[in-house]
């Protein structure tokens, strides 16, 4: 009679770096708040820190230095080990991973974007760059379309539009960086341009025109002599037969009432486009 021998395999962990520290963590739970508790808790962070370093290695080439990485995945760890509950009946690790790997994706979201891109755009480039890579392999390497995009990842051609000037934000250029076939040190500081002083006057002389239409007659001639006729003041008093002084408050009174006219609009002009960018956001 032959007989036939089974060997069992012993149950083991997803990973090997998971370690049992559920007897730890129901101890944890039965004593209170105070130094051995924490103590506890740092000798089970401890146990699991394997772990948080491997989940922080899928995030590595991404423009983060790893050391960093591994120090977020860490304080997402000591979150995870400060919140979880054994008597929920989830293993630990089923409620680390995702503690630990969205901290890390909270790191690259608040902190590794080089323009502020609003959490809902970031998500819209996310999904296009996922789905360009999916495409590129049944493309033969060309780039899809937008089109093509939009049916694949069910997004609208705006939202694809969107999402690709995004990937343009994520890092920036330095404006001394030299252009690309530039061989005499030509950056792209070179190409931009310079601010204009003249723009302001054009902008504050088409505000003023209609401000002085406005005005009464006397007061208009007299802005008009001494601003356009380049008359002087005592030459303009004689003219229209009252004094120097006369003239002189006439001309402080009106320009000083144009002036913050102009700049009231301008200021309310300013508002109302910041909150249009932030509406718009």
């Amino acid at each position: 009679m032959t007989t036939v021998r089974t060997r069992t395999k012993r149950a083991r962990h997803p990973h090997d770096d998971a370690p049992d520290t559920d007897a730890d963590f129901r101890r944890i739970v039965s004593l209170p708040d105070g130094p051995e508790s924490e103590e506890l808790r740092q000798q089970v962070v401890r146990a699991w820190m394997p772990m948080a370093r491997r989940l922080a290695q899928r995030f590595r080439n991404r423009g983060e230095a790893l050391e960093d990485l591994q120090q977020v995945a860490s304080l997402g760890l000591v979150k995870a080990v400060s919140r979880y509950d054994p008597d929920r009946g989830s293993a630990f690790e089923s409620f680390a991973v995702p503690t630990i790997v969205g901290e890390i994706k909270r790191h690259f979201r608040d902190h590794m974007w080089g323009l502020h891109v609003p959490r809902r755009v970031q998500e819209l480039r996310n999904r296009v760059r996922a789905s360009r890579r999916e495409l590129s392999l049944s493309t033969g390497g060309r780039s899809p379309s937008v089109a093509e995009i939009a049916e694949h990842s069910d997004m609208s051609e705006e939202d694809v539009l969107v999402g690709m000037e995004a990937l343009e934000s994520y890092s920036t250029l330095s404006l001394d960086a030299e252009l690309p076939g530039a061989d005499d040190g030509y950056s792209l500081a070179d190409t931009l341009g310079r601010a204009e002083p003249g723009f302001d006057h054009v902008v504050y002389r088409e505000s003023v025109k209609p401000r002085l239409r406005r005005l009464p007659e006397r007061e208009r001639r007299i802005l008009y002599l001494r601003f356009f006729c380049d008359m002087t003041q005592n030459k303009i008093a004689d003219q229209l037969g009252i004094s120097q002084m006369h003239v002189s408050r006439i001309i402080s009174r009106t320009c000083e009432r144009i002036h913050q006219e102009v700049d009231a609009d301008l200021e309310e002009l300013e508002a109302e486009s910041g909150a249009r960018h932030l509406a718009a956001a």
